[in-house]
């Protein structure tokens, strides 16, 4: 391996780790959150859209690089001459080996970065939305407390009004509380759509980040696949 495939090689292991660091369930998305408001992440933040798009750049040239290598070994011209000297043949054959591993480092290490930058976004969204949530459930509690007080405060007004044991104002009190209960019930109901709607899009997140988990799952075997393939052909030129 050159020295620029072996640097694509362990920037493709480095994020594989990353993103395994990311799945890992006893971290939960407040505490990812919390890192990532770290005051070392603000000084970062201006050079990561430039740094994140340079490095799209260099995969894509590196990508297209192996895919003209692959295309070059798998002519049938250079086949047909590789079919008269036997030595030439296995140095072709090897040579081809050597594309098809880079082609597949650069498209692993390529899709997995746009990935990675995918899962960030995804965990700053759920704990955003976790927290929009928690504070609105506080929210609707508190709102539920204080009409069930003022209910209880109405029933009083209204048992003492039939006892005859509340002159006028009592009345314009228990009319005023009426539309103070009123106004709460109005706000407590915005407060549930609200609060339905966050958990809505929480778990439409965690539905997007389980797919995405999914498919990172699926990748991970397939790049073990090829890992044991390419060694099974490097054991079989050994020999």
């Amino acid at each position: 391996m050159t020295l620029q495939w072996t640097a694509v090689a362990f920037f493709l292991y480095m994020e594989i780790g990353v993103l395994l660091i990311f799945c890992l369930p006893f971290i939960s998305a407040k505490r990812w959150q919390t890192v990532f408001n770290l005051s070392i992440w603000n000084k970062v933040a201006r050079f990561w859209n430039k740094g994140f798009l340079t490095m799209i750049i260099i995969l894509i040239v590196l990508f297209l690089d192996a895919v003209r290598e692959v295309r070059k070994y798998s002519g049938a011209e250079h086949s047909k001459d590789a079919k008269l000297h036997p030595n030439m043949f296995d140095h072709l054959h090897m040579k081809l080996f050597r594309a098809q591993r880079n082609l597949y480092i650069s498209g692993f290490s390529l899709f997995l970065w746009l990935v990675m930058r995918r899962v960030i976004t995804l965990i700053n969204q759920l704990a955003t939305a976790l927290g929009t949530g928690a504070a609105l459930q506080t929210q609707a509690d508190g709102a539920n407390q204080a009409a069930k007080k003022y209910m209880e405060d109405n029933e009083q007004l209204k048992q003492a009004l039939e006892e005859g044991k509340v002159d006028k104002k009592g009345v314009e009190v228990k009319e005023a509380l009426r539309k103070e209960m009123a106004t709460l019930s109005e706000e407590l109901e915005s407060t549930r759509n609200a609060l339905k709607k966050s958990r809505a899009e929480v778990e439409a997140l965690k539905k997007q980040s389980d797919g995405l988990t999914k498919e990172y799952d699926r990748l991970l075997t397939e790049h073990q696949k090829l890992q044991y393939l390419q060694q099974g052909e490097g054991d079989k030129k050994d020999q």
